[in-house]
């Protein structure tokens, strides 16, 4: 372990000057605050919000935070960031004005707003870092309190690394001894998640630090309607730990009060480091100069007297205070002190914008020259000045302007047909080409480690290969993955004892160990984020939502933090985390809906994967794993018990991404579907060929992404028609399929019939056998849809059924 350089003993003049310095980065911290809302206020920013008020406290946490420890946190931070030197002045406005230059902007190359704090956890190369040699913070999203699930699984992963120890951690960890650090605001602390994080860390005993910045307020809503007592230390004072039972260390402490913060925080880092005991560190009495943002006043909701308190009671103010009582400093060298940094801030400020604005400007002088050769040239000449006019009037332009100007110009020369236009042309593509991948680019992986890019390998069967039930060979796939790589682990509710539900991790748990095949309590949202987690921390941990329904619980963990992480990261920090979770086609409203629409419209930056059996989910689950890219695979709920041949080559089966699979010819009409429903479709077109119709069947396989070859595309061809059948409501996945086939693999032109789709009633399927076949699609609908198609086409042939 790291020696605590606090712990040395050190001269007056080492500490006096150790206290200046901190007292700079504070004093810096907070011009940047001020004069970034003034950038915000005067438009060359479009919104700030900033961590003045909560300095001090953070220069305390910033000491007791080692190498190998991550952070995760909220966007009042950034005090924290400097004092650790992950963040400088220019870094700060660069995230301001939305700088795309990573360079500029490390934390997410202008893709966040300012105050989302981040730092790079693979190099240029998508190689990991030495984490264990860097300091780390999580990047972070908006949502209140949505960064405690991931902070769970940080902090876990430090547990992992201490009792696993087969894993090469080489890069990760130094026997477990890494602390997660959670900062939030005191009313953030009223979320869900907030509750349910806490527990899980209470439960699993893993080394977390809890640091919530209370100044009493949740934007303009006092403390009083926001938490009970107005204390979040005193409601949850039943967490603490005793002498005989488990639970969190509780330690309160005033966020002005300098050397008493850096004692508490030091003796928390202590506890969690070296006990793996969560300890939750209440940091009241703090203030916000500036609002919540600078959408506001706070002037508008504090009485006089709160606002005369928090200029008395502002933390860099009381540290100055005491500072000039014990002789560390005098008034007179603080005042030359801040002046100096006064001045470094606007520096700093001024070559952010500088760099910031200086290609821009470029691009806008290109861009006119350009514009005013077309003018020249052009019989719209007027209107093409007026628009190049315009945009030399804008000194500072953003590039909507000067793309809209050439766009706009397009407009005017769509019949002239000279070198000018030609040139106009090729600059809007090439600068759309060079620009919009600044906005855009690897919400999926785009690396040499993309799932995308592993080899198909296709199941081999013998004479000797046995049938069984299809629960077994995912167990059997489980088993030869857990033994190939130790870095891999798996958990949820019921997976570890009982080895899950529908017993495909049945005896899992005693051959591997309860840290690698585990139970948790129910709480989806921190199941995910302890996935996030763990797999931040280079772990290969696999998730598991018992049902696809309950992964409502953590769709928006899903949605705002693992579906973003690659893409507001710019690939710089990557979860490669499994979702692994069972639905479709069963009886009743809770587990039976689909809730495909929400999920592939809410996790887009995630793979959502639906095989049709077991050895297709096992071929998936065996892809992934060769990948940096997350998944979700949504096995077949009523398929553990059906019979599956067991392939001689289950451990090398590898499921292609994106590939579809035609599982029977045809040359009517093309099906496609996806999931259970599958099975239904293939007994429908048996009864179909009775009546002369022979249908072709493609299974999606995948349905992010699809069909990257376009094969689906090549079946119409041949069949020139489509139906789209999935048990989604309608309006769902279909219609994402049908946009997909007809729109972008431009299928619509081999149509001969009007392409449809057939999926479930609006409600939710009502329970039992009839409830089922009278609210998703059936083998009849399916037949009776078909042969409506095919009743337009030859009439005289297929006669109307009603």
């Amino acid at each position: 372990m790291q020696e605590n350089p606090e712990t040395k003993n050190i001269t007056f003049q080492d500490f006096k000057s150790e206290v200046l310095n901190d007292y700079k980065v504070a004093v810096t911290s907070r011009e940047c605050s001020l004069l970034g809302r003034r950038e915000v206020l005067t438009g060359k920013a479009k919104f700030g919000i900033f961590g003045d008020g909560k300095e001090v406290p953070q220069l305390a946490m910033a000491k007791a935070f080692r190498d190998g420890d991550f952070r995760s946190g909220y966007y009042r931070d950034q005090t924290f960031m400097m004092a650790s030197g992950l963040f400088s002045i220019e870094n700060f406005f660069a995230g301001l004005y939305a700088h795309t230059d990573l360079e500029a902007d490390p934390m997410s190359g202008g893709r966040q707003m300012g105050g989302h704090f981040a730092t790079h956890s693979f190099d240029e190369n998508d190689d990991w870092k030495f984490l264990i040699n860097q300091k780390n913070s999580s990047a972070d999203i908006s949502p209140t309190a949505a960064q405690m699930p991931r902070l769970v699984g940080l902090a876990q992963a430090s547990k992992i690394y201490r009792h696993v120890k087969e894993i090469n951690a080489e890069k990760f960890s130094n026997d477990g001894n890494e602390v997660a650090w959670g900062t939030i605001g005191n009313a953030s602390t009223s979320e869900g998640v907030f509750f349910e994080a806490i527990n899980a860390a209470g439960v699993m005993q893993i080394p977390m630090v809890m640091c919530v910045w209370d100044d009493d307020y949740g934007i303009s809503v006092p403390a009083k309607y926001q938490t009970t007592k107005e204390n979040i230390s005193e409601i949850l004072k039943g967490f603490q730990r005793t002498e005989t039972e488990a639970g969190f260390e509780i330690i309160t402490v005033n966020g002005w009060d300098y050397p008493t913060l850096i004692e508490n925080f030091e003796k928390a880092s202590e506890i969690a480091r070296k006990e793996h005991v969560p300890v939750l560190l209440h940091v009241k009495e703090l203030t916000q100069p500036q609002g919540h943002s600078t959408s506001g006043s706070h002037e508008r909701y504090k009485s006089k007297e709160r606002l005369a308190w928090e200029k008395d009671f502002d933390c860099n103010a009381k540290m100055r205070q005491w500072m000039i009582e014990f002789g560390i400093a005098t008034d007179e060298e603080l005042e030359v002190i801040e002046k100096e940094i006064k001045r470094e801030v606007r520096e700093g400020k001024k070559k952010a914008w500088s760099a910031f604005i200086t290609p821009i400007k470029n691009e806008k002088k290109e861009l006119v020259a350009i514009l005013n050769d077309v003018a020249g040239v052009s019989q719209n000449k007027v209107f093409i000045n007026k628009l190049k006019n315009d945009l030399i009037s804008i000194d500072e332009p953003n590039r909507k302007e000067i793309f809209t100007a050439a766009r706009k110009t397009l407009r005017y020369v769509t019949h002239e047909n000279n070198s000018e236009v030609a040139k106009l042309k090729q600059w809007i593509v090439k600068m759309t080409k060079e620009i919009q991948p600044k906005y855009s680019s690897l919400l999926y992986s785009e690396s040499k480690n993309s799932p995308l890019n592993v080899k198909e390998v296709v199941p081999a069967y013998s004479e000797a290969s046995e049938m069984v039930d299809a629960r077994i060979i995912l167990r059997e796939n489980f088993d030869h993955i857990f033994g190939a790589y130790p870095e891999t682990l798996i958990f949820g509710e019921d997976s570890g004892n009982i080895g899950d539900v529908n017993q495909g991790l049945e005896g899992l748990q005693e051959k591997y160990g309860i840290h690698r095949v585990a139970d948790t309590g129910i709480r989806e949202a921190t199941i995910l984020g302890q996935g996030i987690g763990l797999a931040m921390r280079g772990l290969r941990p696999i998730a598991e939502i018992q049902y696809l329904d309950y992964l409502m619980y953590a769709l928006q963990i899903m949605s705002d933090d693992l579906a973003t992480l690659s893409y507001r990261t710019l690939g710089r920090q990557k979860a490669p985390l499994i979702v692994r979770t069972r639905g479709h086609r069963l009886e009743g409203i809770w587990h039976a809906g689909s809730q495909m629409s929400g999920i592939i419209n809410l996790t887009r930056g995630i793979y959502t994967l639906v095989p049709r059996n077991m050895t297709k989910a096992a071929g998936f689950y065996n892809t992934l794993l060769e990948g940096d890219q997350p998944g979700l695979i949504i096995e077949c709920l009523n398929g553990y018990r059906l019979k599956e041949q067991m392939p001689d080559n289950l451990a090398e089966i590898r499921t292609p991404i994106g590939v579809v699979e035609t599982i029977k010819e045809g040359s009517d009409i093309t099906i496609v579907s996806y999931g259970s429903t599958l099975r239904i479709v293939e007994q429908a077109v048996k009864e179909l060929q009775t009546v002369n119709i022979n249908a072709e069947i493609i299974d999606c396989q995948s349905l992010i992404p699809f069909d990257l070859k376009h094969d689906v595309v090549k079946s119409i061809q041949k069949t020139n028609r489509l139906l789209v059948v999935d048990e989604d409501v309608p309006g769902g996945a279909s219609a994402y399929l049908l946009q997909e086939i007809v729109e972008k693999q431009n299928a619509y032109q081999y149509l001969d019939s009007k392409p449809q789709t057939l999926a479930a009633k609006e409600h939710r399927p009502a329970y039992g056998t009839d409830g089922d076949y009278f609210s998703k699609p059936n083998v009849e609908d399916i037949f009776d849809k078909i042969y409506e198609i095919m009743l337009e086409t030859n009439p005289e042939k297929y006669p109307k059924l009603l």
